[in-house]
């Protein structure tokens, strides 16, 4: 049945709000947007404000700790989440799946660390930054796929996704073993109690989530104050979630951890991921000139980002695919997995994290990575748009071989 004019353009409206926030991408189109405003904001009348607000104490933290070590732990918590999701029942499953994102990853995090060592050698008091460069921002670089639609096959973001959670889980073990200030044995302790109480909830078959975050928040205070970085404590919290939950009675998708991974995935994306980048990308631009931005530090950990990444993630997935240790992503081009090895240079949020935990109160050194990040990320996801929007897409890479990700 026909229905009214009057009434068709309102369900039009619903739909595509609808559309766009169930979209896994439209969270790094909203990064973006927050993106261009923190930096507007920093080098506008109103910077004196936003950096102030930034360091008033609320609690015993400053309002960026209480963001970059609680917020952000929430947001941990998520990751952590999607991985025990995809290393136990997801895309990344089996050994054959990961195969191929997991040795894309590994390049892209060793090359563009040797990259960034290579051009700040001579600068010893910055080689604690090597990780910076390291890691893939998976909200940002869906969302250039998001804006680029059909152009690029669903194989391929797929690979993306598996590739950015792997490397995701290699910047959460660098966090853990080289940015880790001294211990507080006894706080560490307590911590692991909590961790042995939540592993025993699991054991018992506990199915509703408010002891398992409760403890969660008790586990996050002490992961705090023992000296390794708070965040940490999500993805401990995470890791003892229940995947299944009685499973005759129950479908996994409404399993302890799916639900948990439900909730959490529109507040991160909407609210703690924008909060984060608008606390963290605003960097005054004013006297900034060529010799800044060409000094070690920044241009170190913008080439690791645009040059090392997009190396690495190439060079090491078109080894492994030579090598036969890998299949092809389905219906792929070598110029469009070139793009997307682009793409992985797009770092931001958690090179600006891991930048944040490199130069601690060191205000001059933060101002230049968060540069060095931005400049980075744009020329990679510049670049890659360009080059995937332009992409032939006739010839398949290999088409001799089994596909992977159909």
């Amino acid at each position: 049945m026909d229905l009214p004019k009057s009434d068709l353009r309102p369900t039009r409206r619903i739909s595509l709000m609808r559309k766009f926030f169930d979209s896994e991408a439209s969270g790094g189109i909203i990064l973006m947007g927050v993106t261009v405003i923190a930096l507007a904001i920093a080098n506008s009348p109103l910077a004196d404000a936003y950096f102030g607000l930034l360091k008033t104490y609320v609690f015993g933290l400053s309002v960026l700790h209480w963001i970059n070590d609680a917020l952000m732990a929430v947001f941990f918590l998520l990751v952590g989440l999607e991985i025990k999701r995809e290393m136990l029942d997801g895309q990344l499953s089996t050994w054959p799946r990961r195969m191929l994102p997991g040795i894309a990853a590994f390049g892209g995090m060793v090359v563009p660390a040797l990259v960034y060592l290579a051009i700040t050698w001579n600068e010893p008091h910055l080689r604690q930054g090597w990780a910076i460069p390291a890691a893939t921002d998976i909200a940002f670089a869906l969302g250039v796929l998001a804006i680029l639609g059909t152009r690029v096959p669903t194989s391929l973001k797929i690979f993306l996704t598996a590739l950015a959670i792997l490397d995701d889980l290699g910047a959460i073990i660098i966090i853990a073993l080289f940015y880790t200030s001294d211990l507080s044995l006894m706080m560490l302790g307590a911590a692991v109690l909590c961790l042995v109480v939540l592993v025993a909830f699991n054991r018992f078959g506990i199915a509703s989530l408010l002891p398992y975050l409760a403890v969660g928040a008790i586990l996050w205070f002490f992961v705090l104050k023992s000296g390794i970085h708070a965040t940490l404590a999500g993805v401990a919290l995470a890791l003892t979630i229940p995947l299944q939950d009685k499973p005759k009675e129950t479908r996994a998708e409404d399993s302890p951890l799916h639900r948990l991974e439900h909730a959490l995935h529109k507040p991160v994306a909407y609210a703690i991921i924008p909060i984060f980048g608008l606390a963290n990308a605003g960097v005054s631009l004013s006297g900034l000139s060529l010799d800044a931005l060409l000094s070690p530090l920044p241009l170190g950990i913008a080439m690791g980002l645009f040059i090392g990444k997009q190396l690495g993630v190439y060079a090491f997935s078109e080894l492994a695919i030579r090598l036969n240790l890998a299949d092809v992503p389905a219906g792929a081009t070598r110029v469009q997995c070139y793009g997307v090895a682009l793409l992985c240079g797009i770092g931001f949020t958690m090179s600006l994290f891991i930048g944040a935990l490199a130069f601690p109160d060191q205000p001059e050194l933060g101002d230049a990575t968060k540069i060095g990040v931005l400049m980075g990320s744009v020329l990679s996801a510049v670049a890659g748009y360009v080059l995937l929007s332009i992409a032939p897409r006739e010839m398949p890479l290999r088409p001799s071989r089994p596909a992977a990700y159909n």
